[in-house]
């Protein structure tokens, strides 16, 4: 059984999402607002396609924004979840390339979020390491602090979901 390493507190972001590339921004639930007090990160019609990738009730989006739900641990993942982050990236993609402005949350938008937005990346043509590279830089230094999801990037998500396959 694989379990990943013990990590500090995390830190609260300091703002509830940020822009990754053009159009492609990565955000959580939770934040830690100018008076330093944790905030609820909410919402409404910033975004047109919101991907949550842990979802909390009150959060939004509004009815009217395309909204899409894959709920995933922040641990290892099965086939069938990584196949389903693998086709959370892939439409983040099909909504850049129609110019929509898409965010991709978890709970401090840091690990799940990040997963997804890095192979979104690495369809763009990045590689894995420059993938994470610029996620860290934008977003946060605790952002794919997760070494199992910067393993699977590193191997592929295909090829992860393959091996991960193969053990069930």
């Amino acid at each position: 059984m694989r379990t990943r390493r013990r990590q500090p507190d995390v830190p609260a972001p300091d703002r509830p999402w940020d822009e990754i590339l053009p159009g492609l921004w990565m955000g959580g639930h939770q934040y830690r607002g100018r008076t330093g007090r944790l905030e609820f990160a909410v919402v409404r019609q910033e975004f047109d396609l919101v991907q949550t990738l842990l979802r909390l009730p009150g959060h939004g989006p509004d009815a009217e924004v395309e909204h899409q739900v894959w709920p995933i641990p922040d641990g290892p993942l099965d086939g069938t979840q990584l196949a389903g982050v693998i086709r959370m990236a892939e439409a983040a993609c099909e909504a850049l390339d129609r110019g929509r402005r898409v965010l991709v949350r978890c709970y401090h938008g840091y690990n799940r979020s990040g997963l997804v937005v890095a192979h979104a990346l690495i369809r763009r043509g990045s590689t894995a390491d420059e993938a994470i590279r610029l996620i860290r830089a934008r977003r946060s230094s605790w952002a794919l602090h997760n070494d199992l999801f910067v393993d699977y990037l590193r191997a592929g998500l295909t090829t992860a979901r393959l091996l991960e396959d193969l053990t069930d």
